[in-house]
């Protein structure tokens, strides 16, 4: 067998500080327009309502997508630990 260690791929403070200021600054941004629109309070109400499912639909899509990345990595080191057990026990001059 082979001794590899897997390597999680983390993403780094910095950027994760990033992409949080950046969601917070989007959904304020948002928020404020909604806010300020000239319009009644159905509408904003309605936008706002908008918003939220959009949010939450793309945290959901995110996540399935995550999900389905991790599954075919687990799928490819099963298929890779299999190849490796084959050509270690293969012996090229063994005699039929």
């Amino acid at each position: 067998m082979s001794d590899t260690t897997t390597v999680k791929q983390q993403s780094t403070a910095a950027f994760y500080v990033q992409a949080v200021a950046s969601f917070m600054v989007a959904i304020g941004a948002v928020a404020f327009g909604i806010f300020f629109l000239d319009a009644d309070a159905w509408v904003r109400g309605f936008l706002a309502i908008g918003v939220l499912y959009l949010v939450t639909s793309c945290f959901t899509l995110a996540k399935v997508i995550r999900d389905r990345q991790e599954a075919g990595q687990i799928h490819s080191r099963v298929d890779q630990a299999r190849l490796e057990k084959i050509l270690a026990e293969h012996d090229p001059f063994q005699k039929l």
